[in-house]
């Protein structure tokens, strides 16, 4: 079993870059070789995670990264995207972590001796927790401690990195753990949202410049995540509403970065919920990027509210096993509706797919609805690619079932089984199918 592409399709070249992805904390363990983070200490805290499990162990990748960058490599994919450990990689007196750095080096040189392109994101979630005690994202210091991080890594890895990506979904780790707490750190509190959005955003702008001084010919940018806002009817009402959600959840990240400015929306806020803008802010925020990571999985319907700027109603079905709609169509929508919008460098889907209830039977999973949602993603991709979105390349969320931050272990999005007990790896139906699918390129 394949996926149905267009045979003349962009899609269907060997020019346009397929991957799969992870993450640090979801997969590495290795926990007595890195600092804490504010998610040890989240997932520490009772009633936090849905199965009360933590990532000291995750996916053994810390020990087992030879066996699955081999498993990487017999999927035949172009590049691998993997996050890095802020805690492992620098010391609390803001020095490298030789370990940390040795560790990672050897799973670059790896990646690149097998000829897979190494995309390393530098953030993606797991701050140091002794940052965090001083502030964390609320500190205006930790954008400036994250630009330190990127100089000293950076230096230290060269030209073994394909590509950079400063941050990875700041929406997530300024709205979901500072402002309603479901995330780590998990603070609560309108005051704090916009005000960490900041600081990230600022520290993706002093990353961009680093990177520009020490790897000039590696393409730089940052990851957002995208959820299309629609609206339930057609009424003013539910018209405004809808474009100030996504003002709120989507173009606050996107319009810094693209054009300097936050949208309109901010005039509206009380000033306690409004970030504190220095002079100078917002030229480093939109220092020019070389692409933009695109991580999508769903779309939300909004409404009118009396006394809120807009209500978010449930999904509806069809949805995956994490609660989320199916629905493709929002990701021709939104690629275009980019395109549109703003000067647009490449894009690369750098996320994209499904938490289904897989089971491993007989040594096989057959989760035929996963191989269905990434199908016709790959189909709401060459759309948009048709339509004129200059779109790169596509990365599979995720590489292995993994932990899956608030759901823990509940939750599989991997085109490769785990079985956590064993830590014995299965590649599913959807994963032999994505391998199929990328050895008939042409």
């Amino acid at each position: 079993m394949t996926f149905n592409i267009e045979k003349n399709s962009r899609l269907n070249s060997k020019k346009f870059l397929y991957g799969v992805a992870t993450a640090s904390f979801q997969i590495e363990g290795g926990k007595d070789s890195r600092l804490d983070c504010i998610w040890d200490t989240f997932c520490a805290t009772e009633g936090k995670i849905a199965d009360s499990s933590n990532g000291e162990v995750a996916c053994e990748h810390y020990h087992l990264w030879q066996e699955d960058v081999a498993l990487i490599d017999s999927l035949g994919v172009d590049a691998y995207r993997l996050s890095l450990s802020w805690p492992r990689l620098v010391t609390i007196d803001n020095r490298l972590n030789y370990e940390g750095v040795n560790f990672y080096i050897k799973l670059l040189d790896e990646l690149n001796r097998r000829g897979i392109k190494p995309f390393v994101t530098f953030y993606h979630w797991d701050l140091p927790q002794h940052i965090e005690d001083n502030g964390g994202w609320l500190n205006r210091d930790t954008a400036y401690l994250f630009g330190d991080y990127v100089e000293l890594v950076s230096l230290a890895f060269g030209d073994r990195v394909s590509s950079y990506a400063t941050l990875n979904e700041p929406f997530c780790s300024s709205y979901l753990g500072y402002e309603v707490g479901v995330h780590a750190p998990g603070l609560v509190g309108k005051d704090n949202g916009r005000k960490a959005a900041h600081h990230l955003l600022l520290a993706h702008g002093l990353a961009m410049d680093v990177l520009k001084t020490n790897c000039p010919d590696i393409p730089s940018g940052i990851v957002l995540n995208f959820t299309p806002c629609y609206p339930k009817t057609n009424s003013d009402e539910d018209l405004a509403a809808t474009s100030y959600a996504d003002d709120y959840i989507n173009q606050w990240y996107m319009k810094p970065v693209m054009e300097g400015k936050y949208p309109e929306i901010i005039d509206t806020m009380p000033v306690s919920q409004q970030p504190e803008i220095r002079d100078g802010d917002m030229a480093i925020i939109s220092s020019p990027i070389d692409f933009l990571g695109v991580n999508f999985y769903t779309r939300l319907h909004y409404q009118a509210h009396d006394s809120e700027p807009y209500h978010e109603l449930e999904h509806q079905p069809p949805l995956t096993d994490i609660g989320w709609e199916i629905y493709p169509k929002a990701l021709t929508e939104l690629l275009i509706s980019l395109n549109e919008k703003y000067d647009l460098p490449p894009i690369y889907i750098t996320e994209n797919g499904a938490a289904i209830a897989d089971t491993l039977i007989n040594g096989k999973v057959e989760d035929d609805a996963r191989i269905d949602y990434i199908e016709s993603h790959l189909q709401a991709v060459d759309a948009a690619v048709n339509a004129g979105v200059d779109v790169r390349g596509y990365f599979v969320w995720s590489l292995m079932d993994n932990f899956e931050w608030a759901e823990g272990y509940t939750k599989r999005f991997g085109i490769v089984y785990v079985d956590y007990k064993t830590q014995i790896r299965t590649i599913k139906k959807s994963g032999l199918a994505y391998r199929d699918f990328l050895s008939s390129r042409i």
